[in-house]
């Protein structure tokens, strides 16, 4: 950052505040505690935390339910950067305003004072010379994954033009109700969705609580709004769509899908979490396989044996299915393919029965310290029809690989086919497998 002044940013010896709006009562997530809800195990209120304080931001205060003064202030994973944690109070300004109280007490202890009476940590938060005008950031604790690029975006900002917000353009057709018809459509022209942290001068928001008392009965919902009735400029920056704010539960999985797919700003994409494998450490293998119709019957496919039906010719019973899925979980494994394991000669049986296969593939699969947890299979094929069949396929793939029947998926794709699928000359089929680790292994130290 520069030195040179407010009209370049924030000058080398200015300290951000930050106020963490805690104290909520989560009413809408039916019964849940959003704030301790975790996402790629860390809480809500712990990313929102270390995210200002990884921005830079000097001192923060947290204001939560009285209820939860004592656990919050114990958490042994506040950063240094926790001064105080403080009880809010009915209103969202009541606790904004107990934690700008908070701040103030803690800088006039002065800049070796950090980790005020919190008492969690021997050495003292790093603290720039104070300020006389800081500026104070106010985020809610349910807006886990504001970056620490948008924070100190917001601290500038405010350095400069004395209050910031971030917003975000409304992309929705607005309407205004009457009742519960529609009266009029809004202008969505100009009209933004505020986010935080907001930003302030402290002495601007100390002009505002002078004309407006935060324990007045005027309510504010946010910090601009108190402002702007005090005729004070709030500077509009671009927000994040990913800052989003987690008010009822489908909010979680939204944020976790963000973090899952790395759309977060300066964050990467967390582990791929499926059933049986929590913390993504598994292996995804692709199999595929087709045969031609050949002479003699019945056919089999996925482990079933469909009479009056031609057969798939290959030196086994040429179950195109059941080869996928072995080659999909050789190729996750890393153990080469099915052709390797079984040579399509005299090493192998003519004929073979290849649930036989799959099961010897199983076993090495297991012997490498892997088992599977996921198997997605499509299967395309004029001829025959295979709605009816395809439960007791996935039932006894499941009973080969020693998995819960739900784990294992098999889809047809009968019509409007092309090729030799749609001619009616030969079946294919596709899998995808998820391997992970057996309880206690770790394949990696293997190799």
């Amino acid at each position: 950052m520069s030195g040179r002044g407010n009209r370049e940013g924030l000058t080398s010896n200015e300290l951000i505040e930050a106020v963490v709006v805690a104290a909520g009562s989560s009413s809408r997530m039916g019964g849940l505690d959003k704030l301790d809800a975790e996402l790629d195990g860390r809480s809500v209120l712990r990313r929102s935390i270390e995210a200002l304080a990884s921005a830079g931001v000097g001192r923060i205060v947290v204001v939560t339910a009285p209820a939860r003064l004592a656990e919050i202030a114990a958490a042994s994973w506040l950063p240094v950067q926790v001064v105080a944690v403080v009880a809010g109070g009915a209103r969202r300004q009541d606790s904004v305003a107990a934690g700008v109280a908070a701040l103030a007490e803690d800088s006039a202890s002065g800049p070796s004072a950090g980790g005020g009476d919190r008492g969690k940590h021997d050495a003292p938060a790093p603290k720039s010379r104070i300020s006389g005008d800081p500026v104070v950031l106010v985020h809610d604790a349910a807006r886990p994954l504001a970056s620490p690029t948008l924070i100190r975006a917001v601290a500038v900002a405010t350095a400069i033009h004395g209050a910031a917000i971030p917003v975000l353009p409304v992309t929705e057709t607005l309407k205004r109700l009457d009742g519960d018809r529609v009266g009029a459509t809004v202008d969505r022209v100009d009209v933004v969705a505020a986010q935080t942290p907001q930003g302030v001068r402290r002495s601007l928001l100390e002009r505002a609580y002078a004309a407006y008392p935060p324990d007045g009965p005027e309510t504010w919902t946010d910090e601009a709004s108190l402002l702007e009735a005090c005729r004070i400029a709030v500077h509009a920056i671009p927000g994040e769509t990913t800052n989003l704010k987690v008010t009822v539960p489908v909010d979680l999985e939204r944020a976790q899908a963000m973090l899952d797919h790395g759309l977060v700003p300066g964050r990467a994409p967390g582990p791929l979490a499926v059933p049986g494998d929590p913390q993504g450490l598994g292996r995804v293998g692709l199999g595929t396989d087709s045969h031609p119709f050949g002479p003699g019957q019945p056919l089999v496919l996925g482990g079933l044996r469909f009479e009056g039906v031609p057969r798939l010719a290959g030196h086994s019973d040429g179950d195109v299915a059941l080869h996928a899925v072995a080659d999909a979980l050789l190729g996750a494994a890393g153990l080469g393919d099915l052709g390797g394991l079984f040579p399509a000669d005299s090493r192998t049986p003519a004929g073979i029965d290849s649930r036989t296969l799959l099961g010897g593939v199983a076993e090495k699969v297991r012997a490498a310290g892997w088992r599977p947890v996921n198997v997605d299979m499509t299967i395309v094929a004029a001829r025959p029809r295979l709605a009816g069949a395809l439960p007791s396929m996935a039932a006894g793939i499941a009973s080969i690989l020693e998995m819960e029947t739900g784990t294992v998926n098999v889809k047809a794709s009968t019509g409007n086919l092309e090729g030799p699928e749609g001619a009616g000359r030969s079946i294919s089929a596709s899998v995808i497998v998820w391997l992970a680790p057996l309880a206690g292994d770790d394949p990696e130290e293997r190799k």
